[in-house]
């Protein structure tokens, strides 16, 4: 299973030079990828999850980093696609492949906070069907030639998009599921299903089976789909973890011991990769103590679980 890490894109410790600093460090130390993650708005009183109260923008901090390194891939979990025209994404991800030499997993979903779909227009009823017209006109832009789409919700006209990303046939697609009838469609349409923040990952195989039953039902290669995981990673030096449903530990919390023995049964749950994702620890991201203090734990964690 490849190992990925959390870039700092929320809270206090996300600023230019720890975006910098991190993703150099996290390349040197052998870590496999890099993500950020996208939420647009919080409500005007300021009640929202603390990982979503101050957020920069996915994928133009991927650009920051990827000016900053040359081998870690670089991804995002993900961009919603009901907020933005899929002729203007196809042109930032297409963009953002070639500055990066390659290196670009998209991570899309279709939203849910109505917050969001106000304040961008964006239509929220048939989503799923939605979806799936986006995914045909971003893989109609990326390939050769000529490009045209007429569907019940898009339409693009015959027209060609230059440059191509340098990925072919377009950069990896990892859908954002949670409902059954996502997850098959992550199976049928994308090259990977990616789980969100609050995902039971002690039960996860059931929904790993679904996709790929999804994919093997559509004809495709099951075992070739990625499974990406985001991993709220909790340390605790005394092991006790953070309590979960019934008391019990929850995964990925505890020492470096056993969270790396919680990775390991990920892996054999069927998960490809997972990302420690730090964005979701308020001890660097809203550190009592101070940025410094919060960014001097995110690099003994980085540093502890390198690959």
């Amino acid at each position: 299973m490849k190992i990925g890490f959390g870039a700092p894109v929320s809270g206090a410790w996300a600023g230019p030079e720890n975006l910098a600093l991190f993703a150099q460090r996290a390349e040197e130390l052998g870590y496999a990828s890099l993500w950020t993650f996208q939420r647009l708005l919080i409500p005007g009183d300021g009640h929202a999850d603390p990982p979503y109260r101050s957020v920069l923008d996915p994928l133009l901090a991927l650009a920051y980093a990827a000016a900053r390194t040359s081998r870690i891939r670089l991804g995002v979990a993900l961009v919603n696609m009901p907020f933005v025209a899929p002729a203007y994404l196809a042109k930032q991800a297409a963009t953002l492949d070639v500055l990066s030499a390659g290196r670009l997993d998209l991570g899309l979903g279709v939203g849910w906070s109505p917050l969001e779909f106000t304040a961008t227009g964006a239509p929220s009823d048939r989503r799923g069907a939605r979806a799936e017209e986006y995914l045909s006109v971003l893989r109609a832009l990326w390939g050769p030639g000529a490009a045209s789409f007429n569907g019940r919700f898009y339409t693009l006209p015959e027209c060609q998009m230059h440059p191509k990303p340098v990925q072919q046939p377009g950069p990896p697609i990892l859908l954002g599921a949670v409902v059954p009838a996502a997850l098959r469609r992550a199976g049928r349409l994308a090259d990977g299903w990616i789980s969100r923040s609050a995902t039971d990952l002690e039960n996860i195989g059931e929904s790993i089976a679904l996709v790929r039953e999804s994919a093997r039902d559509a004809g495709r290669d099951p075992d070739a789909l990625r499974v990406v995981v985001r991993g709220v990673v909790r340390p605790d030096p005394s092991g006790a973890g953070t309590a979960g449903p019934g008391g019990r530990r929850l995964p990925l919390s505890g020492s470096f011991a056993q969270i790396r023995a919680d990775t390991q049964a990920l892996a054999d749950a069927g998960v490809s990769e997972l990302y420690y994702d730090l964005n979701w620890d308020p001890q660097v991201t809203d550190p009592a103590d101070g940025t410094e203090v919060g960014v001097r734990r995110a690099t003994r964690i980085l540093e502890a679980l390198a690959p």
